[in-house]
C-alpha cells in the first residue's frame, strides 16, 4: 500500500506552522501521495509545508487543488512560491494538481520555476484558475521553455497530460499554447474546455496539437471553432490515429444548413479507434446524421458513445433510430438528450414522489365538533319529553 497523507475536504483553516504541523504525520521519506484539497493554507503554514515537502524522496502525486479559498490576493503568491519551489527537484513526481485556485494572472509567476525546471512530472492539472490571456501565456511559455531545455539535453519530454480548462485563455494565449503543446509532442491527453477561444486562436492551438501523434483523449468543448477552426480541426484529425475520445461539443462546428468539414473526415476513417464522440450543440442537421449512418460501420467501427443532443433532428427520424440501433448492438448508446437535463428531471420526479408519499402518510385532519345551537337544544329536549310520555303510557297498559 502506498504511503498517503490526505486532509482532503476537511475544511481546515491552516494559518500558522502550529496549525499545520500536527497534520504532517506521515514519514516524508516514504510519502508517495499528498492530498490537501478543500482546506485553506496561509503563508506561514505553506512555508512549514514546503519544509516537509523538501524532505520527501518518493513523492508521486501532489494534489493542492482548492487550497487558497478565502485568502487575500497578496498571500497567494508567497504561499504558492513556497510550495512550488519545494517540488522543483522532485524527480519522482508524476502528477501535480493546482486546480480550483483563484490565481488570476497576477499570481502565476511563482509557478514558473517549477513548470520550467521540473521535467519529471507527467500530469499537469490547472483547471479553473482564472489565468486569463496574460496568465495563460506565462504558463504556456514556462512549459515551452521546459520542452526546449529537454530538447537541448537530448531528453524526451515526459509530459503526457495537460488539463487547463475554464481559464479564459482566449485568443491572446492560444498561439503560445499551440507552440508549447507542439514542443511536448508525446502528449496523450489534452483538455482545454471553456476558455473563450475564438476561430483564430483555435486554429493556432489545433495546429500545435496536430503534432501530438500519440494523442488518445482530446477535449476542446465550449470554444468557438467557426468555419476557420473547423477546417483546421478537419485537417488535423488524421494526425491522431490513436484517438479514442473526442469532445468538440458546443464548438460551433457547422453553419446552419451546412455539413461541418469535420464530419466527412471522421467518416473517411481518420480515427478508427474512436470510441467516444461528443458533438452536441453544433448546429448539425439531418444531412450530417445521414452521413454518419452511411459511414459508421466501416469507418467508425469502435464507436460506442455518440452524443448529439441540442442539434437539429427528430428523435423518430429513421437515420437517428438506425444510429441508435447500431450503437446498441455494440453495447453503446446514442445520447440524444442532455444528461444534465435528465438528471434534473429525475431529481424533480423524486421530489414529487416524496411529497406524494408524505401526503399519503399524513393523518386525516380532525373534523371539528360544532356546538349545538338553541334550535338543536330545544329539539333534543322535546324528543326526550315525548319519549318519556310514550314510556309512561306503555307502563299503564301493562
Amino acid at each position: 500500500m502506498p504511503n498517503i497523507l490526505s486532509l482532503h475536504g476537511k475544511g481546515l483553516k491552516l494559518n500558522t506552522r502550529a496549525d499545520i504541523e500536527p497534520h504532517l504525520t506521515e514519514d516524508p521519506n516514504t510519502l508517495e501521495e499528498i492530498h490537501l484539497g478543500g482546506n485553506t493554507i496561509g503563508v506561514e503554514a505553506a512555508e512549514a509545508l514546503a519544509e516537509y515537502l523538501k524532505k520527501t524522496q518518493v513523492l508521486k502525486v501532489a494534489n493542492f487543488a482548492d487550497i487558497f479559498t478565502g485568502r487575500l490576493i497578496s498571500e497567494i503568491p508567497q504561499a504558492l512560491s513556497a510550495i512550488c519551489d519545494a517540488l522543483i527537484d522532485k524527480t519522482s513526481l508524476v502528477e501535480i494538481n493546482l486546480s480550483d485556485n483563484a490565481f488570476g494572472g497576477r499570481s502565476v509567476d511563482p509557478m514558473v520555476p517549477f513548470l520550467t525546471h521540473n521535467r519529471s512530472f507527467q500530469i499537469l492539472k490547472l483547471n479553473n484558475n482564472g489565468l486569463g490571456p496574460e496568465g495563460g501565456a506565462v504558463v504556456a511559455n514556462a512549459l515551452l521553455q521546459s520542452a526546449l531545455l529537454s530538447q537541448k539535453e537530448g531528453v524526451e519530454s515526459k509530459l503526457r497530460t495537460v488539463i487547463c480548462g475554464r481559464n479564459r485563455l482566449e485568443d491572446g494565449s492560444a498561439p503560445v499554447w499551440g507552440e508549447a503543446l507542439k514542443a511536448h509532442g508525446r502528449l496523450t491527453r489534452i483538455e482545454m474546455t471553456q476558455n473563450g477561444i475564438k476561430p483564430d486562436g483555435i486554429s493556432a492551438l489545433v495546429r500545435g496539437i496536430a503534432t501530438c501523434k500519440s494523442l488518445v483523449h482530446l477535449n476542446l468543448q465550449d470554444n468557438t471553432f467557426g468555419e476557420k477552426g473547423s477546417k483546421t480541426a478537419a485537417e488535423a484529425l488524421p494526425s491522431w490515429p490513436l484517438l479514442e475520445s473526442l469532445n468538440f461539443a458546443d464548438c460551433v462546428l457547422a453553419q446552419e444548413g451546412e455539413v461541418s468539414p469535420v464530419v466527412p473526415v471522421l467518416l473517411a476513417g481518420s480515427n478508427p479507434k474512436l470510441s467516444v464522440l461528443q458533438l452536441a450543440n453544433n448546429d448539425f442537421d439531418t444531412q450530417s446524421f445521414d452521413l454518419f449512418v452511411e459511414g459508421i460501420d466501416e469507418h467508425l467501427p469502435a464507436l460506442k458513445t455518440f452524443e448529439i443532443y441540442w442539434n437539429s433532428f427528430d428523435e423518430d427520424d429513421e437515420n437517428i433510430v438506425s444510429l441508435g440501433k447500431t450503437l446498441k448492438k455494440r453495447g453503446g448508446k446514442l445520447v440524444v438528450t442532455d444528461p444534465d437535463e435528465e438528471e434534473d428531471e429525475d431529481e424533480e420526479e423524486e421530489k414529487a414522489e416524496e411529497e406524494d408519499e408524505k401526503e399519503d402518510e399524513a393523518p386525516a385532519p380532525a373534523v371539528p365538533v360544532k356546538e349545538k345551537g338553541t334550535f338543536e337544544k330545544a329539539t333534543d329536549a322535546l324528543a326526550e319529553m315525548l319519549g318519556n310520555i310514550s314510556l309512561s303510557g306503555s307502563s299503564q297498559k301493562e
